[in-house]
This record gives structure tokens, C-alpha cells and sequence, in this order.
């Protein structure tokens, strides 16, 4: 694998990273707020799992854009890699500093839509990338799960602001 390769998808990723940990904010009064699922992890463990996920996801573009024969695959893989990266940092701005869920909860649906197509290229151009990619795509699913959770626990708290009812 090259190294610009790498460095290009590493460079993408830690963009995306970058904005979702600005855009979090799990100690606000109204996070905290929330009702929360019994099964949803301790804060700590968000940002042990995403570090290395996204290790694996600048791995797995890596070499899925290594692998391409160029063309029209490789310009897909690099669009569906650019959508997937900019709706994984979407989310938590959505969630956490607009607070809205339920507009977070419909495009964490869209990520894991986009990250399905990810997979699926990344998966014919190298399938070690696509396995690569299998963690990340069962983290999200959780968070579309654990974010379903929150909506459906607090009704009437998908558009607003503050932390009444």
C-alpha cells in the first residue's frame, strides 16, 4: 500500500473525526437530560471503540483505492468514501449541538446506507478493505439503534432545545 494512498484516507478520516469530537458534547445538561437506555455504554467507551474504527477506516480506503483499476470504479469508491466520511461527521453535530435526535436518528439511517455501499466497493476491490470496514459498519448500526432508543424514550424532545418535557 502507498503511502500517499494512505496518508489521503488518513488525512479524510481525521477530518471526519475531527468534527464529530467538536460537535460532541455527552456532558451537556441537556445530554444528560435524556432517558437513556440501561445499554448504552459509559461515555469512555465511545472514543476507545472510534479510534481505532476509524484506524480502519483510512486502512480500508487505503487500499480498496489501491486496489481499484482506476477509472470509474475508483472515482465511485472515492465519492461513496467522501459521503460516508462526511455523514459520519454529520451526525454528531445533528444530535448533540442542534439537538435533534430525530433528524440525527433519519441520517445516521443514511450512514448506514452509505456505509453498506462503502463496504460493498471497497469489498470488490480488496476484500480484506471491506472486512476491514465490517466493525465500523456494526458500530453504526448499534448508534442507529441507540439513537432510535433515545427518540422513542423522549417523545416531543426531537426538535427542541432545551431540556423540558
Amino acid at each position: 500500500m502507498r503511502v500517499s494512498n494512505l496518508a489521503r484516507t488518513g488525512l479524510a478520516t481525521a477530518v471526519a473525526a475531527a468534527g464529530g469530537a467538536i460537535g460532541a458534547s455527552p456532558d451537556s445538561d441537556w445530554y444528560r437530560s435524556l432517558d437513556k437506555p440501561a445499554w448504552q455504554p459509559p461515555a469512555a467507551v465511545f472514543p476507545a471503540v472510534w479510534t481505532p474504527l476509524y484506524a480502519s477506516i483510512a486502512f480500508a480506503g487505503a487500499r480498496a483505492l489501491e486496489a481499484s483499476a482506476g477509472g470509474a470504479r475508483r472515482t465511485q469508491l472515492r465519492r461513496a468514501f467522501g459521503i460516508d466520511l462526511a455523514l459520519n461527521a454529520g451526525w454528531t453535530p445533528l444530535f448533540f449541538r442542534a439537538r435533534r435526535p430525530r433528524l440525527a436518528l433519519a441520517e445516521i439511517i443514511s450512514l448506514d446506507v452509505a456505509n453498506v455501499v462503502l463496504l460493498r466497493r471497497a469489498w470488490r476491490a480488496d476484500p480484506l478493505a471491506g472486512a476491514a470496514l465490517l466493525p465500523y459498519a456494526a458500530w453504526t448500526g448499534f448508534a442507529t439503534g441507540l439513537n432510535a432508543a433515545i427518540v422513542l424514550r423522549n417523545p416531543g424532545r426531537g426538535a427542541g432545545r432545551g431540556p423540558g418535557p
